[in-house]
């Protein structure tokens, strides 16, 4: 970063600071993250405090020493050495140099910047809403996650042995958007329906329609079970919960019951959230081939706490998935109210998603006739196939595919699928 940069960003910091403590309606949602953490936002909860840009936070999150002597010679900002803090002493004419200086593209991406823009500089042509649209809300961070987590123990910290079996991850830390998903327009109008369903909560609450939001995802490996539940939580705004039934089962008798029981009670308490269950079918191979009355219980916990939540009512999203859904008894089937079915891609869905794969690849090969040549290949098979592509590339000290490079992707799938295929007894 540049001297002038930093300047920029310094200015913007304390911008951004001035237009949100002189306007009470502005929330943190109308920071961006940079700024949150500069000020030192961890929380939601009680009154709004003003916001100061001290200088210790500057060096420990943009990694600027002593700032104030880079901005020593701007006419527009003050010192105050009790407390170490930058201000900006007139709001209007910072702006004006903001502005005049390159910070309209920063302006762009701030929304409290965009809303004084909007209200006070008409000619820039911003729209605040679309800038508030797709900046990170403080709910999706890691930061507003861990306070939730952190005040659910204080309560009670037993279920500190809950958390142990589930791994968390806040929107913001989840790679996966639906944009990079092929999704059937099944599994679209799925998507929509649960957006509609939160946004009239409250209405279906009051007219008592309760069986929405359990999904059970089926289909083979790879087909994108997992991406689906893990994009959601982007789409919905919400952390996930992953839990696999394998790793909850316990030696210890009457221990598998009580882990199923304190991991649902950890989604209802971080709740809104979704709560996604791998291998589903674990337990319900078990209760097949296994007459244990420790396992039967386990079971019988599982469906029980199924019947207890509810989106409606807990605001948690319940998305079970298996590979194997033959395993799954009639008991197990009739929980969920939807079951959504991912089927190996056709031809046109897999050229749909190599295109995608490619999007930013020089690739001299033609998309249709790759597509023609993997079929029963999955989602995931296609994602590895290009990965080894642009591999055999770079190994060849070239950043543009060819179509021997996506042969070489497409032969790995082959012989794994037919090495996996051997029977070594």
């Amino acid at each position: 970063m540049t001297r002038d940069d930093e300047i920029l960003s310094l200015i913007e910091l304390l911008l951004t600071a001035e237009i949100y403590n002189q306007s009470s309606f502005l929330t943190v949602n109308d920071l961006t993250p940079l700024a949150r953490e500069v000020y030192g936002i961890h929380t939601m909860d009680g009154d709004r405090p003003p916001v100061v840009v001290a200088e210790s936070a500057l060096q420990r999150v943009l990694g600027i020493p002593d700032a104030h002597l880079l901005l020593a010679k701007h006419p527009l900002t003050l010192y105050e050495e009790f407390g170490h803090r930058l201000k900006i002493t007139s709001l209007p004419a910072g702006f004006n140099w903001f502005v005049k200086n390159g910070g309209f593209p920063k302006i762009e991406r701030n929304p409290a910047l965009a809303w004084y823009a909007q209200e006070h500089n008409p000619d820039l042509k911003i729209s605040y809403q679309e800038v508030l649209d797709s900046n990170p809300r403080f709910e999706d961070s890691r930061v507003y996650l861990d306070r939730r987590v952190s005040r659910m123990l204080a309560d009670d910290d037993k279920l500190r042995s809950g958390l142990d079996l589930i791994i968390i991850s806040a929107p913001e830390e989840v790679e996966q958007t639906i944009d990079d998903i092929i999704c059937s327009q099944d599994q679209q109008k799925r998507i929509v329906k649960l957006k509609v369903a939160l946004e009239y909560l409250e209405f279906l609450k009051e007219k008592r329609v309760y069986e929405i939001g359990k999904l059970l995802f089926i289909g083979p490996p790879g087909t994108g079970k997992t991406s689906l539940a893990f994009a959601l939580t982007r789409v919905l705004h919400m952390p996930i919960l992953e839990v696999r039934l394998s790793m909850v089962t316990s030696q210890y008798l009457g221990e598998t019951s009580k882990n199923i029981d304190r991991i649902f009670d950890v989604a209802r308490l971080l709740s809104p959230c979704i709560l996604f269950i791998d291998e589903f079918d674990f337990l319900a191979k078990s209760r097949i081939g296994d007459d244990h009355g420790a396992m039967k219980r386990a079971v019988n916990a599982l469906l029980k706490n199924i019947d207890r939540i509810s989106l409606i009512r807990n605001k948690v999203l319940l998305i079970g998935a298996t590979n194997h859904p033959q395993l799954l008894d009639e008991a197990a089937w009739r929980r969920f109210d939807e079951v959504i079915p991912f089927d190996l891609p056709d031809i046109q869905t897999r050229e749909r998603i190599l295109t995608r794969l490619l999007s930013d690849c020089n690739n001299s090969c033609e998309i249709r006739a790759v597509a023609e040549r993997t079929e029963g290949f999955s989602g995931a098979d296609l994602k590895m196939l290009v990965r080894e592509a642009i591999l055999s590339a770079l190994l060849d000290g070239r950043m543009n595919l060819t179509c021997n490079d996506l042969a070489k992707g497409e032969a790995l799938i082959t012989v794994r699928d037919e090495n996996r295929a051997r029977n070594w007894l």
